[in-house]
Formats: structure tokens, C-alpha cells, sequence
């Protein structure tokens, strides 16, 4: 793993004590402060003895240490080349992350050595100006907990005037677009963040209302076949929803999926990514989605 906060947890934690140590600190419980704020519950029980009895040979049984600089913790050139790879993405600018000291190292990989299957091709503008300085407006806005005031027009093409709460930002893979779900605004509860057409900061009163609205969930029920990798391939495709797999026999298992009412359009193309190795047997309403879905690529001469 290149990075991991898991296993960089003890040693960060370590680093920090032997810093503590070599500004003048003995106090054991103070010492012990570091550990219960940067490590894990039981490791109270595992760092400082470790440290005092030199097991591990940094510190003294006096809380001294024979180091005389801090620990520092450099990036590897793997870890730079990883970061160059990162920053390539034309996503990570609407965060305003800066990678700095960079110029000179080679990506591990670039856009152009990869290709995303299944997904749509007019994804959002990442680079265009104003969409990276609406992205930003948004995000300090969930983060500071304030209001916005936008511009979009709705599918009938009429031109609506928002004020909202935005809570948080989502990202779907498959359409390449990030969406806002909002509070305080009854008329809908997301927004696909390329249909605002203008966006600044509310500064009026601050609104009494504005809860998020609690998400409805539905489940999708399919049997899949286990040929070519095929169940460890969706279980991956699926790693981060709420599911159930059952076996029903040799290289047959019936799985369902917990996900969000809104998501359905976007589920229908993920399943259906997976061929004829699944098959939609719940609920009926899903079916229809895919039966729909197959019958306009049949129109239009899609196989």
C-alpha cells in the first residue's frame, strides 16, 4: 500500500512523543495524551510501555531520548510519483489541492493509460473556470454550514431562482458529474451541479428550516452467474453498498443490493454492464427500468 493511514498511525504517533520528548516533556500522562489522540483504543496499552521498557530502542526508562532531531517522515519517490499521478486528474482542482515540489517527478500512471468503460461521455466540465469557482462556493458552504443562491433551469426549461442549504457533494462514476443534495428547498432535494447557471453565496438571514431530506431506499434483487470471475467482479462493483449474497448452487447466487430511490437510473447501467451473466429478478419496478433501458439501445441499434 502506498499510503495508509491504518499502518502510518503508530508511527506518526511515535514521532510525535519523541517530539513532545525532545521540547523538554516527561510527563507520562501527558505523553499519554498523544496516544489516545493520534493512535487507536488499545494502544495505550502498547506504545508507551513499549517506549519506556526500550523495547522499542528510542526512548530511555527516564522518558529521555538519545535522538537530537525530530522524526521527519519524507514522502518515497513511489509515494511522489503516486501524488504527480493524482494530480493530474482535472477533478482534484475543484478542491483547490495544491501538490507542491512535484515538477520534476514522473506520474506512475496518466489519464492516457487508462479507459473507463460504461460511462457516459459528457461528464461535467472540470476545467472550465466557472464550474471550479461554483464547485468551491458550494463546498465552503457545506462546510461553513451557510446558504447559497443559484440560478438553473428546470426540465420544462423554465429559469429558477434557489436559495438552499447545500449539505453535501456526490460524485457518480458512471455519469462523470458531481450533484449537490440540498436543505431548505422543497421543490427537489439534489441538483446535478452542471445546470446551475449561477452561484454565490447567500449572506442574509440565516434560515429557522433547512433538514436534510431522510433518502428513500429501494433493493434489487438478481441472480448471477459465476462465470469468467464474475461474482468477485460484481461484489467489487458493488463494494460500497449495502448488500446480501446467498448461493443457490453450483456457480448460481442470488444477491441484493440496498440503494438509494434516486440512484435507479444509474444502477440500471452498472447491472446491465454485467450482460447476460445477470439476471433483474426483483423488484418489478427495477425490471421495468432495465426492460425500458434495453429497448431504446435495441432502437437505436445498440447490441
Amino acid at each position: 500500500m502506498i499510503f495508509s493511514e491504518l499502518y502510518s498511525a503508530y508511527y506518526n504517533t511515535v514521532a510525535a512523543i519523541i517530539s513532545r520528548i525532545l521540547e523538554g516533556e516527561r510527563n507520562e500522562k501527558e505523553l499519554q495524551k498523544i496516544v489516545t489522540e493520534r493512535a487507536f483504543g488499545e494502544s495505550g496499552l502498547t506504545i508507551l510501555p513499549s517506549l519506556k521498557s526500550e523495547k522499542w530502542q528510542l526512548v530511555h526508562p527516564d522518558m529521555t531520548t538519545s535522538l537530537e532531531h525530530s522524526p521527519t517522515m519524507p514522502l518515497t519517490t513511489l509515494q511522489k510519483r503516486w501524488l504527480k499521478a493524482i494530480s493530474l486528474d482535472s477533478r482534484v482542482r475543484l478542491f483547490g489541492v495544491t501538490f507542491p515540489n512535484l515538477d520534476d517527478v514522473e506520474p506512475l500512471f496518466t489519464p492516457e493509460d487508462y479507459y473507463v468503460y460504461d460511462k457516459y461521455a459528457d461528464g461535467d466540465p472540470f476545467e472550465d473556470e466557472e464550474y471550479i469557482r461554483q464547485f468551491r462556493v458550494i463546498l465552503e458552504a457545506i462546510h461553513s454550514g451557510s446558504q447559497i443562491k443559484f440560478e438553473m433551469v428546470n426540465r420544462k426549461g423554465n429559469t429558477m431562482f434557489v436559495r438552499c442549504r447545500p449539505v453535501r457533494l456526490e460524485y457518480s462514476e458512471k455519469d462523470d458529474k458531481f450533484r449537490m443534495v440540498t436543505a431548505g428547498w422543497r421543490a427537489v432535494s439534489t441538483v446535478n451541479l452542471a445546470k446551475i447557471q449561477k452561484c454565490v453565496r447567500y449572506t442574509g438571514e440565516k434560515p429557522s428550516f433547512g433538514h436534510e431530506k431522510e433518502p428513500i431506499y429501494d433493493t434489487v434483487t438478481v441472480r448471477l452467474r459465476d462465470e469468467r470471475n464474475a461474482l468477485e467482479r460484481f461484489m467489487l462493483h458493488f463494494a460500497h453498498f449495502e448488500k446480501q449474497a446467498e448461493k443457490l448452487g453450483k456457480d448460481l447466487y442470488l444477491v441484493r443490493i440496498r440503494y438509494v430511490h434516486d440512484d435507479a437510473p444509474e444502477m440500471v447501467i452498472r447491472i446491465l454492464s454485467f450482460g447476460p451473466l445477470v439476471e433483474v429478478i426483483g423488484s418489478e419496478e427495477f425490471r421495468g427500468l432495465v426492460i425500458d433501458k434495453l429497448k431504446k439501445q435495441k432502437n437505436i441499434g445498440l447490441k
